[in-house]
């Protein structure tokens, strides 16, 4: 089956290596990408491909609300949406705030509350969560509270804000398609792709499911594992690293076995979070 990809922030690295993997599996992409200039090079990643690429030059800093990002999903009309925008340090903390807090919550919002729309993927990252899970060693804490708390104060507090939105906002849509009688395949999806530390390296396997912090992930991985998501039944938080397994079958495996590394969080205090924003 042919899909439409809405891919938001499609001039990033991970954007650029996720683009012509998505076409060659016969999806259409809209790449929603911030300037003019941008729009040859993501033009390029089109070319021979059996998909069929837009791009749409809008800047996702100008987002406000969800009524802002809802026209955006209408004028495209995706049945999938890609978030992955970042401010990536440029601009400061009020850029961060509008492109990682305040877009990526409109974005998620507006999909979820989008009938047509079937899945939403927002990349995150390893360490993008409140508490401390079963699974991790001490180590692994402290690394998450010094990027957290230390190296990346403002960016954490955004994304792990927009990971609440899209899992308390997706679990009530699943429950509303459950009561309504929509068959479980057909349900709604949403999904938090995390990465560890991004690096240059070629695509190789995978090592999915609990996982510690302060492992890497290549960009190109994430592509994969983003498509392989896709793909699959998954459904939550996928937390993901460099390993030897093969993406698809990884994450299908954990679907299957019903792994979401957001389990442990503390979700009736992120819904009273996610009611006030």
């Amino acid at each position: 089956m042919s899909h439409h990809v809405l891919l938001i922030g499609g001039h990033g690295k991970v954007s650029q290596l996720l683009t012509p993997l998505l076409l060659s599996r016969s999806w259409n992409v809209t790449s929603v990408i911030r300037t003019a200039e941008q729009k040859p090079a993501i033009e390029a990643l089109g070319k021979d491909q059996p998909g069929k690429l837009d791009v749409l030059v809008s800047s996702v800093s100008d987002v406000k609300s969800e009524s802002d990002a809802k026209q955006i999903i209408e004028r495209v009309k995706p049945d999938w949406v890609v978030w992955s925008a970042g401010a990536g340090g440029k601009g400061g903390a009020t850029n961060t705030v509008a492109v990682d807090h305040d877009a990526a919550i409109a974005f998620t919002k507006a999909s979820i509350h989008t009938p047509s729309v079937k899945k939403f993927l927002t990349v995150s990252y390893l360490s993008s969560r409140r508490g401390r899970p079963s699974w991790w060693d001490d180590k692994s804490w402290e690394t998450a509270q010094k990027t957290n708390n230390e190296i990346l104060p403002i960016y954490y507090k955004a994304k792990v804000a927009a990971d609440e939105v899209l899992t308390v906002l997706s679990r009530e849509r699943l429950e509303k398609e459950a009561k309504d009688g929509v068959p479980e395949k057909e349900r709604f999806a949403g999904i938090s792709l995390r990465p560890g530390g991004l690096t240059e390296e070629k695509a190789g396997g995978v090592t999915v499911g609990k996982i510690g912090a302060g492992g890497k992930t290549s960009r190109d991985t994430t592509a994969h594992a983003i498509v392989a998501a896709l793909e699959t039944d998954f459904r939550g938080w996928l937390d993901v690293i460099d390993g030897d397994e093969d993406p698809k079958t990884a994450i299908q495996k954990l679907a299957e076995q019903g792994v979401d590394t957001s389990a442990e969080e503390d979700w009736d205090a992120a819904k009273e979070r996610v009611s006030k924003l």
